[in-house]
């Protein structure tokens, strides 16, 4: 299973992590498929910057957010617009389809 999860940077007593889509087997700090975003949890407020583009292609490929990483997306109103795009193809289907007639 593919993860979005934090992936940690910087030295020691000084985190900072980088937001990445990895094989959930990898271990924490170790092989990823792609970086789409970073965290610096030392600033006031906590910086977040994550690629919207890529983090909805990915969780719409399946891709499942660690706990961490799912309330950056909310904060960030990504999670949101993945639950938006999720929905929409369903019910397009249900308007696509012809009304039946009563008689």
């Amino acid at each position: 299973m593919v993860r979005i999860r934090l992936f940690r940077v910087g030295a020691k007593r000084q985190p900072s992590y980088r937001v990445v889509v990895a094989d959930q087997r990898s271990p924490r700090d170790g092989r990823f498929i792609e970086i789409i975003g970073h965290y610096n949890p030392r600033t006031d407020p906590p910086t977040v910057d994550i690629n919207e583009e890529r983090a909805l292609y990915w969780l719409s490929q399946g891709a499942q957010p660690s706990e961490a990483v799912q309330h950056m997306l909310r904060t960030q109103g990504i999670w949101d617009k993945h639950l938006a795009a999720a929905e929409a193809p369903g019910s397009a289907e249900d308007a696509d389809a012809p009304a039946e007639e009563v008689a």
